[in-house]
């Protein structure tokens, strides 16, 4: 299934999501204007988990960043217009709602704080990983799981890909992002400790931070499991 929008409009000028993904497409673009330097400048700005506690990655020619800086430029850099498309995507459609609910600097706060959750997940399953880590898949988890437990009855509308017809279908926000989450899950379990591909229990670990701080940092007027339909009061 592929979101493409949702019935929640935002209440406030979503700010924070505007500048995280000005932020990433800025990334990107810069990325592709190194050429054939784009992995040198991956290998040094992304998050390689035997850094964290260690030495950090040295490319001749740049400046090597302790492992704990690299959490951070990671979840702006993406490997390919795919990965970034998809990832703006989610932001995009889901992020607006999240802000509304946190005010803009909590709702940026909450975002970097899921998006280090899901590259610490990543160290503590395999910490002697010399494989970077970039995107910003971990942090949008972190929104995703906020979105299910603020919204969860909000109506998405979504993509289902049918062979070559692609099916348009209005689901419940709690069915989209729980079945995206059970097929993390099982994707996680299905990967190889030192493989390179998607970081599907950085997804895990930033989708279970996002529960865990949803209440925490959610103003006051919005109810857990409200309905949207009624308001942020259910």
């Amino acid at each position: 299934m592929i979101p493409i929008s949702d019935d929640n409009p935002s209440r406030t000028t979503p700010f924070a999501t505007w500048a995280i993904i000005f932020g990433c497409v800025a990334a990107f673009v810069w990325e592709v204007s190194l050429g054939r330097h784009m992995n040198a400048a991956i290998m040094v700005l992304g998050f390689i988990p035997d850094t964290l506690m260690g030495q950090p990655y040295r490319v001749p020619g740049y400046i090597a960043l302790p492992g704990i800086a690299t959490i951070f430029t990671s979840m702006f850099l993406h490997g390919g217009v795919l990965h970034l498309a998809g990832n703006m995507l989610y932001l995009w459609i889901f992020g607006n709602n999240i802000e509304d609910a946190m005010g803009h600097l909590r709702y940026l706060l909450f975002y970097l704080l899921c998006g280090t959750a899901a590259a610490l997940t990543m160290a503590f399953i395999d910490p002697a990983s010399h494989i970077p880590m970039i995107g910003a898949s971990g942090a949008i988890s972190g929104i995703l799981a906020a979105y299910m437990l603020l919204f969860p009855r909000a109506r998405v509308t979504v993509i289902v890909p049918l062979g070559i017809i692609f099916y348009p279908l209005v689901i419940s926000a709690i069915w989209v992002v729980g079945f995206w989450f059970v097929l993390q899950l099982i994707s996680a379990a299905f990967t190889h400790p030192g493989e390179p591909g998607v970081a599907f229990w950085a997804h895990v670990g930033g989708f279970a931070f996002g529960v865990l701080l949803t209440p925490v940092f959610k103003s006051s007027q919005y109810r857990l499991f409200g309905d949207v339909r009624r308001g942020p009061w259910g």
